[in-house]
């Protein structure tokens, strides 16, 4: 049973608007800001083209024909809103025995069936082969990472692809660096650190034969040469050995790493289709898709010299992944300067007919700097992404340390500290809006961070372990006083949260509501005894609280943050 989709139904069932479908009506439901109008809330603004009347006529109609029952207590019409209040003692029992039910039989409420039967595809990360990650790569990381879990979460059939960098001429460069400057030995010990040194000394080296000498390394990639496909493939194991470190500590996976390499053969057949169908026009020697009436750019496919570029890459790999996995959705979760590319894409695959064109979704993100300002590659002002993990870990212990001295594996506990609060400071905000970047915020044990919703998990656990002697699996339902009616009704809101984050491609939504049941839970904490309540009312708290602690490590574990037991 989804607790709070059930009273939403229940509701919708109730109300007749004609022309408009009971699902929709569902749909519109919401949770009022002030809990003193109601549980409940329908806005009937949407209604009034539909039925020619003002909505706060639509709101007086309708709640004239609403008949209050055992489960909804009092109908209002306020503002051109229809106001609902429920059974509350109703909605804590079935909202707590789910939770608890669920949470013994492996903790997995707020999940569902909707996505059974469909797959949804997600490129993120897209790490280039031979460059470390720097902080910059942290969103697009965490960002898909999180679509990830939360739809799986759903049911669906999940496809993470890292759609790897692997194909270019700095991969020719690279090689002619290494053979001029470059050590094998120095180069294992440094790693992916010791390539990229090389790939910066040949850009401000290189003299017009090595420039050349690089063009022809290329040329032998591409060509099947042994010698510098073996260079190539050193590199590529470099790089996954190096962020597959980093993708473990974060929780991130992946089922495919097909880069741009891999659709290197498989361009021609999109080429000839954009051909045949009278789409590939002659520019300047160029072939190109003309937008122009579409308010767009021209599409380029193929340079003058025949070169292929991303956007040929981009429509072979979307074939692919159409005809590998026949998608529901495919998203690309890449930064928002790639807009255009992808609004070009799109509609290159719209001309082509294809009608699975309307599944494919840019979820754009913004940027990240640190407090002192935006990075600069060219500057030498870059922040390596490991660097950024370490330090919040080290942080964390330190904190902890000083907090909790004889806690027992600070260490392992730090470690879930340090990397949530990366994660959570990159998932916190709306995705398109840029991030600074500040280790003091994201390690603070107050306000809106991960470290306080895990805090609060484990103020949760404090308390269940100190009433392991307490038989509260048959709690009954107090009056209720508003500090549990709040925590009550943010749990039972918790599927809609997950629901919202999937349609809106946005993990934010639950890194919202993981502080906000946090700051509920936490003020009816302090307000509300607990182990020394009376007897009727302590079985309930626990409850409460035990519901409190599984819906908050669900919701942290979407965003891939761990929680620890004890801080």
């Amino acid at each position: 049973m989804n607790v709070i989709m059930d009273y939403k139904k229940y509701i919708a069932e109730k109300i007749n608007v004609d022309g408009v479908a009971a699902a929709e009506i569902e749909a519109a439901i919401a949770l009022p800001p002030n809990t003193e109008l109601g549980d409940y809330a329908l806005p009937c603004f949407k209604f009034a083209k539909i039925l020619r009347k003002a909505p706060v006529k639509i709101a007086e109609e309708l709640a004239a024909q609403i008949t209050c029952d055992n489960v909804i207590k009092e109908v209002s019409a306020v503002n051109g809103y229809l106001n609902f209040k429920i059974d509350k003692e109703g909605l804590a029992k079935d909202t707590l025995a789910e939770i608890l039910k669920i949470g013994v039989m492996g903790g997995e409420y707020g999940s569902s069936t909707e996505g059974n039967g469909k797959t949804v595809c997600i490129d993120y990360s897209s790490v280039n082969i031979a460059k470390p990650f720097h902080i910059g790569h942290l969103s697009t990381t965490v960002l898909g990472s999180a679509l990830y879990k939360i739809y799986e979460f759903l049911g669906y059939k999940v496809v993470g692809i890292n759609h790897l960098g692997d194909y270019g001429t700095q991969f020719g460069k690279l090689i002619c660096a290494y053979k001029h400057w470059g050590n094998k030995e120095e180069v294992e010990k440094g790693g992916i650190h010791a390539v990229n040194d090389l790939y910066v000394r040949f850009n401000s080296e290189a003299t017009e034969e090595m420039e050349a000498e690089a063009r022809e390394y290329f040329r032998l990639i591409e060509s099947g040469d042994r010698e510098a496909n073996e260079i190539f493939e050193w590199f590529k194991s470099l790089t996954l050995a190096y962020v597959n470190k980093i993708y473990e500590r974060l929780g991130v996976k992946f089922d495919s790493y097909n880069g741009e390499r891999f659709y290197s053969d498989k361009m021609q057949p999109v080429i000839d289709e954009l051909e045949e169908k009278g789409l590939l026009k002659t520019s300047e020697g160029a072939k190109i898709v003309d937008l122009e009436s579409y308010g767009m750019p021209p599409c380029l496919i193929l340079r003058s010299d025949g070169a292929s570029l991303y956007a040929t890459r981009d429509l072979a790999a979307a074939y692919y992944r159409k005809a590998n996995y026949d998608f529901y959705k495919c998203l690309y979760v890449v930064a928002y300067q790639q807009n255009l590319h992808f609004k070009q894409i799109f509609k290159v695959l719209e001309l082509l007919g294809k009608d699975w064109a309307k599944d494919m979704v840019h979820v754009a993100y913004g940027m990240v700097s640190l407090e002192d300002g935006a990075m600069s590659t060219r500057k030498g002002k870059v922040v390596w992404l490991e660097d950024v993990i370490e330090k919040c870990v080290e942080k964390a212990y330190t904190v902890i340390n000083e907090k909790n001295p004889a806690l027992e594996n600070k260490r392992e506990i730090a470690e879930k500290v340090g990397v949530g609060s990366v994660i959570f400071g990159a998932l916190y905000n709306n995705k398109i809006k840029d991030i600074v970047f500040s280790y003091d915020k994201v390690l603070s044990f107050e306000g809106e961070t991960g470290v306080y919703c895990q805090y609060t998990c484990a103020r949760a656990n404090s308390v269940l372990q100190k009433a392991e002697n307490v038989d509260w699996s048959q709690f009954a339902v107090p009056e209720l006083l508003p500090q549990e009616y709040e925590v009550i009704k943010t749990l039972a809101s918790f599927p809609d949260a997950v629901k919202e984050a999937a349609e809106k491609f946005e993990p934010s939504i639950i890194a919202r509501y993981a502080v906000d049941l946090s700051q509920k839970f936490n003020k009816f904490y302090f307000d509300c005894k607990i182990l020394t309540a009376e007897e009727g009312a302590k079985a309930f708290r626990i409850a409460l609280t035990a519901a409190t602690k599984q819906t908050l490590t669900n919701a942290l574990g979407l965003l891939g943050i761990g929680v620890p037991e004890k801080m």
